[in-house]
């Protein structure tokens, strides 16, 4: 073999890597030495290279190599990780922000770059970035198992780790309380108590000691209210118009319904691993939940409440929820023939869930807690989903309910202002977060 092919650089970094698997540092840094030498834009070389000057404290040769990776390959999130980590370590705040934020464009679930964001967004003086990065981190890792316990993180990160969940659990505190606060003044910390004790709960400050085990909101759990699956129609006065007004309901529900197309899967993933946790065909023909909008997450359908008007002046008189990007929701849900709405369970006990029966063939019933109930046609029932429920249509028929969200009546005014402060507040945190 000649001297050429000997040194060429697929050689030279087989050499290099050999090196490394016997933890011979110095002689794998002289391989990679003459692998630069030979391909000055080598990625592996340069990252490896940088490591070792960075170890020695030459934050600024670490950089120049880093830089020269980045500019041969600008699209390598690993290059773009170990940059911003150098950039930090050399108190070059600003560029080690715009560096791990270009890494994080191409590559979210990088927890570690998240983390060194928050770090340097935090010694930057941006108290409320920081906090909004240190909560995407500790999710971003919490999803892919890490950072879970001390057992699924890193020795050396432990303590890292715990005071970024501390600075989380102080920093949410604080921008929750700045929320509530101007209620507090006004009404009184004990208009306020429930409200507080509900923060307290969601920020995992204390226990909920829910009162009925088959009650576990996914969300928000407002303490210190009956729990029940079912309440009693007599709570809900408004519900009397919208009885009334059943028959023009449907008149409107059957003008939809009659094209199919103005029809959408309520289940707006795509996902089919979506549609099998929620739904079951109990025949032939495929599941499926569709949905007429009126309003979803608090956004108004203007074209389809224009086209029932009736229905749509009916739900405006109703107790409904209204929290920005959040509340309410109202729709004809039509459950096919066949169709089983399997066990699940809502977000928050602070606003129940109505449904005005409109079609109802045989064979069809909703059971909340345990509790079956059997739709009647015109007559509404009201129920608290953060109970498990489900739902089925075992008839060769659709059936057709009107759903809205109404508060929970046993909530006073304060406290469904403050919940609507609230819950708009938790919302655009996490947002704000996830970019």
């Amino acid at each position: 073999m000649n001297e050429a092919s000997s040194t060429s650089p697929a050689t030279l970094r087989d050499r290099a890597r050999m090196h490394l698997r016997n933890r011979d540092l110095l002689l794998a840094e002289q391989s990679y030495l003459r692998l630069l030498a030979a391909k000055p834009d080598d990625i592996e070389a340069l990252r490896f290279l940088a490591g070792e000057y960075l170890s020695r404290g030459d934050t600024a040769k670490a950089v120049e190599l880093l830089a020269t990776a980045d500019r041969a390959n600008p699209d390598d999130p690993a290059t773009l990780n170990q940059l911003g980590t150098v950039q930090l370590s050399g108190a070059d705040l600003t560029a080690a922000v715009a560096t791990l934020r270009r890494c994080l464009q191409l590559a979210p679930n990088m927890f570690m770059a998240r983390l060194r964001l928050a770090i340097a967004l935090e010694r930057l003086g941006e108290a409320h970035e920081a906090l909004l990065a240190y909560f995407n981190a500790i999710n971003t890792a919490q999803a892919q198992g890490r950072w879970l316990s001390d057992a699924s993180t890193a020795p050396e990160l432990r303590q890292t780790v715990k005071r970024a969940m501390n600075y989380v659990d102080a920093g949410r505190r604080q921008v929750f309380d700045r929320v509530i606060e101007p209620l507090r003044e006004r009404y009184g910390r004990s208009e306020l108590a429930r409200v507080d004790q509900c923060l307290a709960i969601y920020l995992n400050e204390q226990p909920a000691n829910l009162p009925d085990p088959r009650q576990q909101p996914k969300f928000l759990y407002f303490p210190g209210i009956p729990s029940q699956p079912f309440y009693p129609r007599e709570r809900f006065p408004w519900q009397a118009a919208l009885e009334a007004g059943a028959a023009s309901i449907r008149e409107e529900l059957r003008a939809v319904i009659a094209d199919e197309q103005n029809l959408e899967s309520f289940l707006q993933s795509g996902r089919p691993e979506e549609a099998e946790a929620y739904l079951r065909a109990s025949g032939d023909r495929a599941a499926a939940w569709d949905a007429y909008f009126f309003y979803r997450h608090g956004e108004r359908f203007d074209a389809h409440c224009a086209s029932c008007p009736q229905t749509a002046a009916l739900l405006e008189e109703a107790a409904l929820v209204h929290i920005r990007d959040h509340a309410p929701e109202t729709l004809f849900s039509v459950l096919r023939p066949g169709t089983h709405i399997l066990p699940h369970r809502g977000v928050t006990n602070t606003r129940l869930v109505t449904h005005l029966p409109l079609i109802v063939p045989p064979d069809c019933a909703l059971r909340v807690g345990g509790e079956t109930h059997v739709w009647q046609p015109d007559q509404c029932v009201t129920f608290d989903d953060t109970f498990e429920h489900e739902a089925w249509n075992r008839s060769d028929e659709t059936r057709v309910v009107l759903i809205l969200d109404s508060w929970n009546p046993d909530l006073s005014e304060v406290e469904r202002a403050a919940v609507t402060d609230l819950v708009a507040a938790i919302g655009d945190f996490n947002a704000h977060a996830a970019i």
